[in-house]
């Protein structure tokens, strides 16, 4: 067993038998139901479900909240017990209070003497694949038997060298969950666009085209220039866009002559602020993950 253990949330959407394998420990984020339920993100399997009810929610969109402290709690202090050092890797505080959370778990393990004082918290600024992947480099490096600093140092390289765009069908998700971030300039735009994003602490622009077909074309011009970079350890994910995504993961094949790390559909948490219609690549130095 490694000595220090990496703890994540939900937000990245790794494929469960990759989350196993690395041995990365996870704690849910939940979606709320226009105040009738409350479901933990890491119990929901039915994202069609999901999608399909928020596209009829004309009035009110479900709504997402973070971890509690206790939830934090519930998973740090058995590894703790184990003698093991944490590193608890987390949605971008730009967006979400996971961080705090997380932190508040940790001073009330120190109080109690159960020690909280061997966990490293750290902010992703990131989200979905991008996220993912600062998670699994920080797994390869923990699994090598690193300490907890040099875990959390490899961590935040990876997240320096990695890179993720979304292209997404609207803006109307963004603009009516508060999450529009520094993409609000585009709001009231009497183009139809189709926007591409990425997540730097939050959600950041980087282009508006006119099309799906050149978004999808831009993500492929994208995907050229990480392996350009020598970025070759790359992604795909999306929302309810699995012919698109299997499309672009057949463009991408061709470009890094190598299958991806990891292919996956963003779930509701993340999906509430987005839509449907959300496609993505991105990668970072496989150097990492070795």
């Amino acid at each position: 067993m490694p000595p220090v253990a990496v703890v994540s949330d939900t937000t990245h959407y790794l494929p469960r038998p990759l989350v196993e394998a690395a041995g990365i420990t996870l704690v849910s984020l939940y979606v709320n139901f226009d105040g009738t339920r409350t479901e933990r993100e890491g119990a929901m399997t039915d994202f069609d479900g999901f999608y399909d009810e928020l596209r009829g929610s004309t009035d009110r969109l479900p709504t997402t909240s973070q971890p509690s402290v206790g939830d934090f709690v519930a998973v740090y202090e058995p590894l703790l017990a184990e003698g093991r050092d944490i590193v608890s890797i987390h949605l971008s505080e730009g967006l979400s209070g996971t961080c705090a959370s997380a932190r508040q778990a940790v001073d009330a393990l120190t109080q109690e003497g159960k020690g909280g004082e061997r966990v490293r918290v750290i902010d992703s600024a990131s989200a979905c694949g991008g996220f993912g992947m600062m998670v699994l480099a920080a797994a390869r490096c923990a699994a090598s038997g690193a300490d907890a600093d040099s875990v959390a140092a490899h961590a935040r390289r990876a997240r320096e060298e990695s890179k993720m765009w979304f292209a997404i069908d609207t803006l109307e998700y963004l603009k009516r969950g508060g999450r529009i971030g520094g993409v609000s300039a585009w709001v009231g735009s009497t183009l139809k666009i189709k926007p591409i994003l990425t997540v730097e602490s939050e959600i950041t622009p980087v282009e508006r085209v006119r099309t799906s077909a050149r978004a999808f074309e831009r993500l492929v011009d994208y995907a050229r220039q990480r392996h350009a970079s020598r970025a070759d350890a790359w992604v795909v994910q999306h929302i309810q866009s699995p012919d698109q995504a299997e499309l672009l993961i057949e463009r991408c094949r061709d470009i890094f002559e190598r299958e991806p790390l990891f292919v996956s559909e963003v779930g509701p948490v993340i999906g509430a602020h987005i839509g449907p219609g959300l496609l993505g690549v991105g990668s970072l130095p496989e150097r990492y993950l070795v």
